[in-house]
């Protein structure tokens, strides 16, 4: 489900697929009737379980600081469809998006594509109008056969590797790899960060094949404890804004993949970037002990638990969850337990939405409790110590932001 998408599909009478079909073929033929916008772009490409957002937040700043233009295609959506699409940090304007709807609808792509490879060829034909410096493409799930995957990029990246969509990409970490690493190509970059080493050996081994050469975190490039990078170059940093060691591993991937894609960066203009990019709904504080973090699978879950003690070390915390079907939910939950004070449960529109009485069996905490995102109103007490942190879905995150009935005060 793509908010808004409907509205453009109705307007310009263009029909496509909700369902979820992996492969390249008709993305393919469809870029060939829109002229191969895709040709005539810098790209960058990013895969990976979890971190492609954060990564991809980093290289826009880094990017703007030394004053390129850029352009992102990510995914899911914030708010809606026009989010995923963004020119120099802001959305995609309506008119803009009708135009590229007008010129697929001309090109016959009614009734050929999935609503997510729909959606792919607007943002590859919305970037041809706008000719930005460099293109941030974040792939939807996996990679091989994933429809962004249809690009020659400049560089390629893999921010991270854990089980997640098991029912398309597989039960085993070397499954799940094979998949992300469907993205490197013949004799182009590609960087990876912190992977496990069976999904690593499996990135060696297709690198090795395709003779990409091959950054690895840990090997080829690092960041240390006082913030010091070292890889293609080396660069003092300032610190992050987006806290947790695993920001600071997205930092050093973001950082090695423009290095390697041959763009010369400047170490201040690099420091600044680092120090002020925030992605939203990355461990972001939107009002004093209120935290919005969309780890939404156990790899995810992990780190966000490791952030909350190293950020309130000895403390708990209450947790506020929503989370989709088809996710390890229990192993996720149980990833969180140790840092937990209580956990609410959260029904929220969304037609693989899990019910929160499901999500309460899962968990093995204690103190749990259901609530509605559009009857119950979540408060932070000022003087209560504990602070909060709502997780999960980023669908459910939007629907109490953005509901005036669910909105999520504090008092």
């Amino acid at each position: 489900m793509i908010p808004k998408m409907d509205e453009y599909k109705k307007r310009w009478a263009i029909d496509s697929d909700h369902a979820i079909k992996p492969g390249l073929e008709a993305v393919q033929q469809a870029l060939v009737q829109v002229g191969n916008p895709e040709r005539d772009l810098r790209i960058i490409h990013v895969a990976g379980t979890n971190g492609k957002g954060s990564t991809i937040a980093f290289m826009e700043e880094i990017l703007r600081q030394h004053g390129f233009s850029t352009a992102v295609f990510s995914s899911p959506a914030l708010l809606d469809i026009h989010d995923q699409i963004r020119f120099n940090g802001q959305p995609i304007a309506p008119k803009d998006l009708d135009a590229s709807f007008k010129l697929m609808k001309e090109a016959g792509l009614s009734g050929l594509l999935t609503d997510f490879e729909l959606l792919t060829v607007a943002a590859l034909v919305s970037f041809r109008q706008f000719a930005p410096d460099y293109v941030l493409l974040e792939t939807g799930m996996g990679g091989e056969l994933d429809s962004t995957n249809v690009v020659v990029p400049i560089v390629s990246i893999i921010t991270s590797i854990a089980l997640d969509h098991m029912a398309f990409l597989g039960g085993t970490l070397e499954e799940v790899a094979a998949h992300k690493a469907g993205i490197i190509k013949s004799g182009i970059p590609i960087v990876v960060g912190p992977l496990p080493k069976e999904a690593l050996a499996v990135v060696q081994r297709i690198a090795l094949e395709k003779v990409s050469p091959l950054f690895t975190y840990g090997e080829h490039f690092n960041i240390d404890a006082h913030d010091a990078f070292s890889g293609i170059s080396t660069f003092q940093l300032k610190g992050r804004k987006m806290k947790g060691p695993h920001q600071a591993n997205n930092a050093a991937v973001a950082i090695e993949a423009l290095l390697a894609a041959s763009i010369v960066l400047e170490e201040e203009k690099v420091a600044t970037a680092v120090a002020t990019t925030q992605l939203s709904f990355r461990f972001q504080e939107i009002s004093p002990g209120l935290f919005m973090d969309g780890a939404h699978n156990p790899a995810a879950a992990k780190v966000l638990a490791e952030t909350i003690r190293l950020e309130f070390p000895g403390e708990k915390v209450d947790f506020v969850i929503g989370m989709l079907k088809g996710k390890d939910i229990e192993r996720t939950l149980d990833e969180l337990i140790p840092v937990a004070a209580s956990f609410t449960f959260v029904n929220f529109p969304h037609p693989q939405a899990e019910t929160a009485d499901k999500l309460m069996e899962y968990c093995h905490h204690e103190r749990k409790r259901m609530t509605n995102y559009y009857t119950d109103t979540i408060i932070l007490v000022k003087g209560n110590e504990r602070r909060i942190v709502v997780t999960g879905s980023l669908y459910m995150i939007n629907r109490l932001i953005t509901h005036k009935e669910g909105t999520i005060e504090g008092k």
